[in-house]
């Protein structure tokens, strides 16, 4: 009888969890799932102005002209080097977030910590709009900070136009992605750290281990399976790297080392207005995300004995 009465009270509980959960599942529906229709576009010749049924159909000719034109292949191909070259840049400094983390949590004073979080936590809210302008404040030919040092100290003749030249872009952008992202990135890493137990460095303690002993030995073995977790979510994601740090940086100089694919889809749908075209490119850059994915959820599996999802 007293497992009867608790069961209402339990499906009461259910569906008020329910109600929670639909305002985000249907936010998730309209913004990820209901813009796959526009998949149909792929498959047809696409006309402004036109009703996408009124279009005429034309199959697999957007797939085919991938494959068709030489030229069309070396683009794809310049396209897909830049974008896996910074992909693997970015996860090559994957560690710094980690690294950061530990020394945070390591500064003795509480004030100095929230001080230097917030710093490093502000310009992920910063637009790319704004970092380049403030990029340009300090890198720019005439009037910039970082030219107008090195002219004086002597170390160059003549100012150097950074934001013109192609050279080492692939390490430029990574850098500007880390300034921005570390300490928002290090968050995660505190709070792994955070649900340590105490008292193992209290015990580290007692046994005579100093500061870096403990965060050898203890900080990072704790900090590896939420590290390991988000490496293997962003080799399933190298390939969208996005796209509004690169159009801002983008100009005719340094194009053709900074565009992404994801730039790249922009420039082909927006700027010259083949939809049909770019939209095979991002059904083709979806389907290698979804194959990524579940490969690295499968090499995880086996490797670590947990799966990602």
């Amino acid at each position: 009888m007293e497992q009867v009465k608790k069961t209402p009270r339990l499906l009461s509980h259910s569906w008020r969890l329910l109600y929670m959960v639909l305002p985000f599942a249907a936010f998730v529906l309209v913004f990820n799932y209901l813009p796959l229709l526009g998949w149909y576009f792929a498959f047809v010749d696409y006309q402004p102005g036109v009703a996408p049924w009124e279009m005429p159909f034309v199959g697999l000719k957007w797939f085919q002209s991938i494959v068709s034109s030489p030229e069309q292949m070396h683009t794809i191909g310049r396209v897909l080097v830049n974008t896996l070259g910074m992909s693997f840049l970015g996860l090559a400094c994957s560690v710094l977030p980690l690294i950061f983390a530990i020394l945070l949590y390591e500064l003795r004073s509480s004030k100095l910590r929230r001080v230097v979080q917030t710093l490093t936590t502000a310009p992920n809210f910063v637009s790319w709009v704004l970092v380049y302008a403030l990029v340009f404040a300090f890198l720019s030919v005439d009037n910039g900070v970082v030219n107008n040092l090195l002219v004086d100290w002597g170390v160059i003749k003549q100012p150097i136009n950074f934001l013109l030249s192609s050279d080492h872009m692939w390490l430029k952008m990574t850098a500007l992605g880390i300034w921005k992202s570390i300490g928002w990135s290090a968050i995660m890493y505190l709070a792994a750290i955070n649900g340590i137990d105490q008292e193992l460095y209290e015990a580290a303690s007692i046994d005579g281990a100093n500061r870096f002993q403990r965060a050898i030995h203890i900080t990072v073995p704790g900090l590896l399976p939420t590290f390991f977790v988000l490496l293997l979510m962003s080799v399933a994601n190298i390939i969208n790297t996005g796209m509004d740090q690169y159009f801002v940086f983008s100009n005719a100089m340094n194009k053709d080392s900074l565009e992404v694919l994801d730039l790249y889809t922009y420039n082909i749908g927006i700027s010259q207005g083949n939809f049909s075209f770019a939209t095979v490119i991002s059904i083709l850059k979806t389907v290698v995300s979804l194959a990524l994915l579940f490969s690295v959820n499968g090499i995880s599996k086996k490797v670590r004995g947990n799966s990602i999802f």
